[in-house]
């Protein structure tokens, strides 16, 4: 049976002990850099360890190759992107009304875009040939896709939204439109528009899409019948 001290003890690949949680996140913080700076295929293992103060040997302690550690970042990356799906288009019991909540989500997604525009323009290079990067993305999307379309249903049983689309369908578009367009807008310089009214422009597209109302007295629950 293995000691306590055992259990504590970094374990190749999955640190358990606190010191090698933070030594991997610092790898993982130093990769993120590394990739900015030098792309996916310059970056170098040795470059990434001297930059998280740690020996080149100690880098195999925590990930098995550049590609591992170059995939943690990616995922990384997406689930900060997509974090506003929680906190504000299904957070419970939020007074806000549907279009301040898709407004509040965009402008909040964007600007983590912006923020990590670097890295996300090499994620996306290298997401079209990596299989792996590419497979975690998509389950990524495709589970992000469930809930926007769930959130769609909702405000249809609500008649808050136009009957006739297919939440699935809806929800594909949408989200692609979404990640098309910061990638062109922030990451290959596409567009020059102002901050504030790529939100506001892009809100405007997810309301009329949806069919939802505009007002800002819109209530989160329809009332009932007679009343």
């Amino acid at each position: 049976m293995p000691t306590a001290a055992a259990i504590e003890n970094d374990a190749p690949n999955g640190p358990r002990s606190r010191k090698g949680v933070r030594t991997r996140a610092r790898l993982v913080q130093a990769a993120k850099e590394v990739f900015e700076e030098d792309g996916f295929l310059e970056a170098r293992i040795s470059d990434i360890a001297e930059r998280a103060g740690l020996s080149h040997g100690s880098f195999y302690h925590y990930f098995d190759s550049k590609e591992q550690v170059f995939r943690e970042v990616a995922e990384t990356m997406d689930e900060r992107l997509s974090e506003p799906l929680g906190s504000v288009i299904l957070a419970s019991g939020s007074s806000e009304t549907p279009r301040e909540r898709i407004e509040k989500a965009i402008r909040s997604h964007l600007e983590r875009y912006r923020e990590e525009a670097r890295i996300m323009g090499v994620i996306e290079q290298v997401s079209r040939y990596d299989e792996h990067v590419n497979a975690v993305r998509f389950a990524r999307h495709k589970a992000y896709n469930e809930d926007v379309a769930d959130s769609i249903r909702r405000l249809q049983r609500r008649e808050m939204a136009d009957p006739k689309l297919d939440p699935a369908i809806a929800a594909a578009a949408l989200g692609a439109m979404m990640s098309r367009f910061a990638e062109m807008w922030l990451v290959e310089g596409f567009l020059d528009c102002r901050f504030d009214d790529a939100v506001e422009q892009l809100t405007a597209v997810f309301v009329n899409a949806l069919g939802v109302q505009d007002g800002t007295d819109l209530p989160l629950r329809r009332p009932p019948r007679g009343k």
